[in-house]
């Protein structure tokens, strides 16, 4: 294997999936592999890349059969210039709903010479069912050092609620009208803590105040703000998006499963989860979780300890090797650039 290029999608605002890739190349520089950035264009990402690597654009990246190249699942049209070349493609399925998203008319993925990895067991379990394939998985990490609990929580009077207003917006208002309206029936007071617009230490200071982290995004890969507020020792309620199946199970007596299995984990019921889009249902989630840190004791001890657990399994060390073991396996040969163009259609 000569060189991994991680071509990085030309997004307007830092994503999660983006800050992944581009912490993937390091991780595999770190190893002592010869990672390049790739961009469309130079400058064309509005995250801080990582010191040291190098930088090309996609039109200029040189790959050969030797090289691989990485490439997110919602970016087809970027795999162009690898197939061309004959290296070896893999496509990285960091969110499971958008596996098919940007495929051009008349092309399926069975028709390109691609591998796959995916973000989490659930995305890998889709892509099984969708493609008759089980990809090795290439979990992303939290930082440990950043995320972890304050010494004290402040008192749960009221019950500090944090959110992302960016996620799923409209749902997140919902669930905290429903709430709000039954405060007086359910006697809970929630305080609302909005994590928007805030740098990554930013979020871990507010979440290190919060007692309970509603989440409501939908569809996910393998999200990480639920796992970064466990690591600051909240009570994840809400939504999982599928992919938060990877690491999510059930506190309490029934709550919403996946129609996929689950994985083996090391650890038990660390939050309430409900039915993606299921408005009553989280309500309900966010009502336990909170009812938790007012009650305290036992179960409340138990769940941050398996939070706590939870989150230490996805620390800043990746597992890479199974991602360059799928590389290793994948040979290519020279295809004509004529399913895809990034040149005429605009990646």
């Amino acid at each position: 294997m000569k060189r991994i290029f991680v071509f990085l999608p030309p997004l307007r605002a830092v994503s999660g999936g983006l800050a992944v890739l581009a912490d993937t190349a390091a991780g595999l520089a770190a190893l002592g592999r010869d990672a390049v950035l790739v961009l469309r264009e130079p400058g064309a990402t509005p995250l801080t890349l990582p010191a040291g690597l190098p930088v090309v654009s996609l039109a200029a990246a040189g790959m050969t059969p030797e090289d691989v190249f990485l490439v997110p699942e919602g970016w087809p049209n970027a795999l162009a210039p690898g197939l061309a070349a004959g290296a070896r493609c893999v496509v990285y399925c960091q969110n499971w709903a958008y596996l098919f998203h940007g495929l051009p008319e008349g092309v399926g993925w069975d028709r390109l010479p691609v591998s796959f990895v995916a973000v989490s067991d659930p995305v890998a379990r889709y892509i099984e069912l969708a493609l008759c394939t089980r990809p090795p998985v290439l979990r992303p990490g939290i930082d440990p050092a950043r995320f972890h609990p304050p010494a004290s929580k402040p008192a749960p009077s009221p019950v500090r609620v944090g959110f992302m207003p960016r996620k799923n917006r409209a749902l997140a208002t919902m669930i905290r009208n429903m709430a709000a309206a039954r405060a007086t029936r359910s006697g809970l007071a929630l305080e609302w803590v909005a994590i928007d617009g805030l740098p990554p230490d930013g979020v871990a200071e507010a979440l290190r105040t919060c007692h309970v982290f509603l989440a409501t995004g939908f569809p996910e890969g393998c999200p990480l703000p639920p796992l970064e507020a466990m690591a600051c020792g909240c009570v994840v309620a809400g939504f999982a998006g599928f992919g938060g199946f990877d690491y999510m199970r059930q506190a309490g007596d029934g709550g919403h499963v996946p129609s996929v299995p689950l994985r083996d984990v090391p650890w038990g019921g660390n939050g309430f989860y409900a039915a993606d889009n299921d408005v009553f249902g989280a309500t309900a989630c966010l009502e336990t979780a909170a009812r938790l840190w007012i009650e305290g004791g036992e179960h409340l001890a138990r769940v941050l300890e398996n939070a706590r657990l939870t989150a230490k399994g996805y620390g800043a060390k990746r597992d890479l090797e199974d991602f360059l073991n799928a590389c290793d396996g994948i040979r290519t040969e020279p295809v004509a650039n004529n399913a895809l163009s990034f040149r005429d259609r605009g990646v």
